[in-house]
């Protein structure tokens, strides 16, 4: 689903220094989202995820690391298992949820 959704971002970046990030998820769905962040981070590393509007906090490892592009980057961020409920949706679709 195409959605804005504020996010705060917590890991390591690159040089394995703490970072705590406001960020934005622009594409989400049951398993992660298409995330833009400043920080610097690499495929594998972890990341706490934290749903600003609904406090929901998940971890999640970097798929997909994009170009940068004005400062920011566009990084994949899958989820350790699937969580529908992390992004509080009042109509998720139908295959968010188990039959």
């Amino acid at each position: 689903m195409i959605l804005d959704v504020p996010l705060l971002v917590r890991g390591e970046n690159e040089d394995k220094q703490p970072f705590e990030e406001d960020a934005l998820a622009l594409i989400v769905n049951a398993h992660g989202a298409l995330v833009i962040l400043e920080a610097r981070v690499a495929i594998g590393q972890k990341v706490i995820l934290t749903n600003v509007k609904s406090g929901h906090e998940r971890e999640g490892e970097v798929a997909f690391v994009g170009p940068a592009y004005a400062g920011l980057t566009r990084l994949g961020i899958q989820f350790n298992g699937p969580a529908p409920e992390f992004w509080s949706l009042n109509s998720p679709p139908a295959d968010w949820t188990p039959p």
